[in-house]
């Protein structure tokens, strides 16, 4: 996109400029829009999940134009809403999973192992540990903090062979992860273990 005149110019168009029209392959010449004032644009926009899109404001003071959209928070009531709808979906989705082990034994099938027990105990109690937590939340800042905190990883360096067989010593790398916590649940059905991975901490 371009910026001329205090227009926006999405597509390619003919342009008049100072009484000369010029064919829409004149954007396709950096330097000539340049020198007729026609700057690129582009816009940074509000982050819809938590805010509302507000008045546009275009700065032209370098290079480029930028248009920035007001951010006009929303509720935080209503977001908290969605919050715990989401936590419910969850644990609806867990636990749909593994009803099968219960339908088993209600006909007189093999009773429900004890991990898979304790795995649906587990779910239960995150679920009332991430609502507590939504419910102290005040404010938006803590909102968004709640669901994009940021955590450090830390994994074993794959080490591939010649036939690109893959193993691990003990060289280890570090990034930063931002998880949304209230899909971020420890609880595990299985006993499957991922031999690179060696820790999640939160900074």
């Amino acid at each position: 996109m371009w910026y001329y005149n205090a227009n926006i110019i999405k597509t390619p168009k003919s342009l008049t400029v100072n009484g000369v029209t010029y064919p829409p392959a004149v954007f396709r010449n950096a330097d000539l829009l340049s020198s007729l004032g026609v700057v690129p644009y582009r816009e940074e926009r509000v982050d819809q999940r938590y805010y509302w899109t507000g008045g546009l404001t275009v700065d032209t003071s370098g290079d480029e134009a930028i248009g920035t959209y007001a951010s006009i928070d929303r509720d935080v009531d209503k977001l908290k809403e969605g919050m715990l709808d989401t936590i419910n979906s969850q644990v609806a989705s867990k636990q749909g999973s593994i009803d099968w082990y219960w339908a088993r034994a209600s006909k007189g099938g093999k009773a429900v192992p004890a991990d898979i027990q304790t795995y649906a105990d587990t779910i239960y109690t995150e679920q009332a540990t991430k609502e507590g937590e939504v419910a102290a939340l005040t404010d938006l800042a803590g909102i968004i903090e709640y669901e994009n905190r940021a955590y450090t990883e830390t994994r074993k360096v794959a080490i591939y062979d010649d036939e690109g067989n893959v193993s691990y010593g003990d060289e280890t790398e570090t990034n930063t992860r931002h998880i949304n916590m209230l899909k971020h649940w420890t609880a595990n059905p299985t006993d499957e273990v991922d031999p690179s991975f060696v820790s999640l901490v939160a900074d």
